[in-house]
């Protein structure tokens, strides 16, 4: 069977690209499609994420094992794609480069018939240009009022007395 997705870029502008692949194939197989349908050389790390129809992120599944055996992981390379994904179960979110944290919801649109005349995976449409630098992301810690950046008006730096600790302990 082939799995079509749509792979949409979480920003404000509208930038996704259709692909389709064998069921059959792995994550890794994906995420060397969706980085290439996007123009990422794929020199980055990456990760998906389970999803609901909500889109709350889940569990993780990494490219690379890198808990030393601290932590069990599941494996982009070992996970194949109909095994986590079918109709019920229709989204993943993807995540390239952990530095600028490209993030893209991926969604299972529609499982076809393989076309014996056509090489797979295939990037069937695109729409929307990628921008130069990831979208802002907005995290909850940040929307907390402790770390705004303005100061507090009665906060003085300079002034230990209110602390609970000795200024000169040492």
């Amino acid at each position: 069977m082939i799995y079509k997705f749509r792979i949409i870029l979480d920003a404000e502008e509208d930038v996704f690209r259709d692909i389709e692949i064998e069921s059959t194939d792995n994550l890794e197989d994906l995420n060397n499609a969706i980085a290439q349908a996007f123009g990422f050389d794929g020199s980055e790390m990456a990760s998906f994420y389970l999803s609901d129809n909500e889109w709350n992120q889940g569990e993780e599944i990494v490219q690379f094992d890198m808990s030393e055996g601290v932590d069990e992981v599941r494996i982009m390379s070992e996970i194949i794609i109909e095994d986590i994904l079918d109709k019920q179960n229709s989204n993943i979110i993807y995540v390239y480069d952990y530095y600028n944290m490209w993030t893209f919801f991926v969604e299972l649109a529609a499982i076809d018939e393989k076309d014996q005349a056509q090489s797979y995976p295939n990037l069937l449409f695109a729409h929307g240009q990628l921008p130069d630098s990831p979208p802002n992301k907005q995290f909850e810690a940040e929307k907390l009022s402790d770390f705004d950046d303005e100061p507090d008006d009665d906060f003085d730096v300079d002034n230990y007395e209110n602390f609970d600790f000795d200024e000169n302990w040492n």
